[in-house]
């Protein structure tokens, strides 16, 4: 089945390319007009991504939206987690965060990444959401993954997600999970796109 996977960011488009291709889901990367994410929740700005890739190519579309929240900040940076520093570096991102957290202790260190992953076609509007538990570690550690992996280690870990071996982070991610409720959708149901 081929979908139109709505992002400019090639770590995700990797990402699920090798969670979805061993299910038979050929993703076709678009990478057309960013569409203004001016929603006030993953869900709103994962519908704007993949309506609007939908309308341009007239293929099924899938986006997410996902991000980073830390408890003891209030649940952020949750969808400002591309641009927490004012820009869209990842670096800066995450010493930022750091920086914010450098005198909160281990256990006052909670946090989750949040993925939700919306499918629009010309009969269906779905959307499906993952969580990953885990804590912000104190300093940055690992060269696997992008964004904040390098300062997330997931719960039962010791490891940062940077740390993680590609095909375990992929099998237990925020992403990996929104994905595979997806595709558990289409396969499951008999559904017309």
């Amino acid at each position: 089945m081929k979908l139109v996977l709505a992002t400019h960011n090639q770590g995700k488009v990797s990402e699920l390319r090798a969670i979805m291709a061993p299910a038979g889901f050929e993703l076709i990367g678009f990478d057309g007009p960013e569409p203004v994410e001016d929603g006030v929740s993953f869900l709103e700005n994962a519908l704007i991504k993949a309506r609007s890739a939908h309308k341009q190519t007239g293929l099924p579309a899938i986006a997410d939206d996902s991000g980073l929240q830390v408890d003891i900040l209030g649940g952020s940076p949750g969808i400002f987690t591309a641009v927490w520093s004012g820009t869209k570096d990842n670096v800066a991102n995450r010493r930022l965060l750091l920086a914010q957290l450098k005198d909160i202790p281990a256990e006052n260190r909670a946090a989750s990444f949040v993925c939700t992953i919306a499918l629009v076609s010309e009969k269906t509007e779905v959307s499906f959401t993952g969580n990953w538990l885990g804590s912000i570690a104190f300093e940055e550690r690992g060269t696997n993954g992008h964004g904040y992996d390098p300062v997330f280690i997931p719960e039962g870990f010791d490891l940062t997600a940077a740390e993680l071996e590609p095909e375990i982070k992929n099998s237990l991610s925020h992403r990996a999970t929104a994905v595979s409720s997806l595709m558990d959708y289409l396969k499951s149901n008999d559904v017309e796109l």
